[in-house]
């Protein structure tokens, strides 16, 4: 009980504010993650978790049942849910891949800048755990894991200040990354790749064009970056 009562003050109460040079220092780490390929390519299987966990979240609150999620080296992944395969709950699931990192990582920024970081560390911690049960395979268990055990550490062992700097820069991460994601989409399509992405099966579920779908992806991604980076910037001032 004792450290359920430690977590839980730590979870509840207010940090102090991220001085405004290790603020700045997370958001330059977060940006070079997304810009630089070689950190890239092993960065983005975070953006792939959450797409995924998107779709099976998403699943699950539309009534269909989640058949498994499977994560891969190419950081690609894959969701099956039973259930219709028409109808609402099909397009909003279909909806979510694109759209979770984004959103997630505008509520994290939120988060982050009502100095809860510590709080948006263990919500993190709690779905990469109710997704490690929906995993189906050897590389999305080691990728899941590592991720929550990273996520643990932080939570368990950091002092506060460098608990707020990953929760800085995990927020800066999605909200950069969500945008860099659906213009790979864009540039994948245009290439005549990338057919059966969440775009297409979008398009083939309502008869609106793929296009259309993939500049709403943008509009999110987008939006999601100038609400969340304005509260982050705000709250480092």
């Amino acid at each position: 009980m004792e450290v359920v009562t430690e977590v839980w003050d730590a979870v509840v109460s207010r940090q102090p504010r991220l001085d405004s040079t290790y603020a700045v220092a997370s958001a330059a780490v977060a940006l070079a993650l997304v810009l630089v390929p070689g950190l890239w390519r092993r960065a983005r299987h975070l953006v792939t978790i959450a797409h995924e966990g998107g779709h099976g979240v998403v699943a699950l609150l539309t009534g269909r049942r989640l058949a498994g999620i499977r994560l891969h080296s190419d950081t690609s992944g894959l969701t099956v849910s039973k259930g219709r395969p028409t109808g609402p709950g099909m397009v909003l699931t279909a909806l979510a891949g694109y759209t979770a990192p984004a959103l997630l990582g505008l509520a994290a920024a939120y988060g982050v800048a009502a100095r809860h970081p510590v709080a948006v560390l263990w919500v993190a911690l709690l779905l990469l755990a109710l997704l490690l049960l929906q995993i189906r395979n050897f590389f999305g268990l080691y990728a899941v894991g590592l991720a929550a055990a990273g996520v643990f550490a932080v939570s368990w062992w950091a002092t506060g200040q460098v608990q707020s700097v990953v929760a800085h820069a995990g927020a800066w991460f999605l909200l950069l990354a969500a945008p860099r994601t659906v213009v790979e989409l864009a540039r994948t399509r245009r290439s005549g790749a990338g057919r059966s992405s969440d775009a297409d099966v979008l398009a083939r579920l309502t008869r609106v064009p793929a296009t259309i779908w993939v500049v709403l992806f943008g509009l999110v991604a987008l939006g999601a970056l100038a609400l969340g980076g304005s509260a982050l910037l705000a709250a480092s001032r």
